[in-house]
């Protein structure tokens, strides 16, 4: 097996790189503090023109053609620096690669250029509500066809870049009678629709630059060419797509990890107590030892399943584990980097609590850990049957 990038791949992540050091690095703490919108946006508009916004999509629609492995290294480089970014950038690849593999020609041609070229600084998915979170088969939000259009109503919970995306993927009933998540459909709605209404802001515990909002939708109507795919087939867009989007945030929560490790590590050569460098300790070097090769391990099962959905196989039990795994373990490696430096670690004087708080999310979106491990083994159940 050959585990060597190749060279497009080396150069999309070392370009991801120098532009995380030199243009995420140096704002992340602003953005925390929820000040420099401006900024955040100004730098979604750069990644956009460096052609990060469809890094698996294909050329004749704006995108880069790169393929997931490249997308997946991208990711990690850009969330070491700044995880509100990173998961931008993931969501706008999604919903790119979402309207590329379901949407008609002309929707296709309307609106992936749109975000991959930084005309729309970002597009959102609307599928989780209040009652429909982990079980969105149980969603509530409607679309009613009403004389040539389609009528939406109700709300959506959490959805990311919510006030500046310029396309929203929405799910909606349209057929009550149909079994659970067989009368689901997905459509397209431009910011801006009227009855389209962007809600409450969430106070969230991290990631402060990545805007999350209620989304309402007040007999707010769409033509109806909005609808995305084929009707009452939403619900197998959303499962299909969401395993793409998990390589994406277990990428994301990677890069996070590496981070609050290379400076855990990096401090503890500095770091004197006892008379000695704290990384001449015993207790220090195993937290070292077992945090990288958790880490390492999260990469192989990213590049496994993104190497998968990139080669044309089948790739959810591995998106579900790799996400699972990387999450987790990023999870362990920020918490052991502020312990590390001890008193510090709980301080904003030094990034790690910032990491802290930006990698908790990356176990709940995209689908939980408990939701990953019941895909893990219906997935290998199956292969029982």
């Amino acid at each position: 097996m050959n585990l060597d990038l190749t060279e497009e791949q080396k150069l999309i992540q070392q370009t991801a790189r120098d532009f995380a050091r030199s243009e995420l690095e140096p704002l992340a703490a602003r953005l925390d503090r929820e000040e420099g919108r401006p900024a955040f946006l100004a730098n979604l508009a750069k990644l956009a023109r460096l052609g990060f916004m469809g890094l698996n999509v294909r050329s004749a629609y704006g995108g880069s053609e790169a393929g997931a492995v490249a997308f997946s290294l991208a990711i990690t480089e850009l969330a070491r620096a700044c995880a509100s970014t990173a998961v931008t950038v993931s969501v706008n690849n999604m919903v790119c690669e979402v309207i590329q593999a379901v949407g008609s020609e002309q929707q296709k041609e309307t609106f992936i250029p749109r975000i991959c070229s930084g005309e729309y600084a970002a597009g959102s998915f609307a599928l989780t509500e209040s009652g429909a979170g982990s079980d969105p088969a149980g969603m509530i939000t409607s679309a009613v066809h009403d004389n040539g259009q389609w009528v939406l109503n109700g709300a959506k919970l959490f959805i990311s870049s919510a006030p500046y995306a310029g396309i929203f993927v929405v799910w909606a009933v349209t057929d009550r009678e149909a079994p659970k998540g067989k009368g689901i459909s997905c459509f397209l709605v431009e910011q801006g629709t009227e009855g389209l209404v962007i809600g409450k802001k969430e106070e969230k515990t991290g990631q402060h630059a990545s805007a999350t909002n209620e989304v309402i939708f007040d007999n707010c109507r769409i033509p109806e060419w909005a609808l995305l795919g084929k009707l009452n087939d939403g619900y197998r867009i959303a499962v299909g797509e969401l395993a793409g989007g998990r390589i994406g945030i277990g990428s994301l929560a990677l890069g996070i990890g590496l981070a609050a490790m290379d400076f855990a590590t990096r401090y503890s050569t500095e770091r004197v107590q006892f008379g000695e460098r704290i990384s001449n300790f015993q207790a220090i070097q195993w937290m070292i030892a077992d945090a990288y090769t958790e880490l390492e391990a999260a990469r192989l099962l990213l590049m496994n399943a993104a190497f998968r959905k990139e080669s044309g196989k089948s790739f959810v039990k591995e998106a579900s584990m790799a996400k699972l795994f990387a999450t987790e373990a990023a999870n362990r490696a920020c918490y052991q980097a502020v312990q590390m430096l001890g008193g510090y670690g709980y301080t904003r004087d030094y990034p790690v609590e910032r990491y802290a708080r930006d990698v908790r999310v990356t176990t709940i979106y995209e689908g939980t850990s408990e939701i990953q491990r019941l895909i893990i083994a219906r997935e290998i159940l199956k292969s029982f049957a």
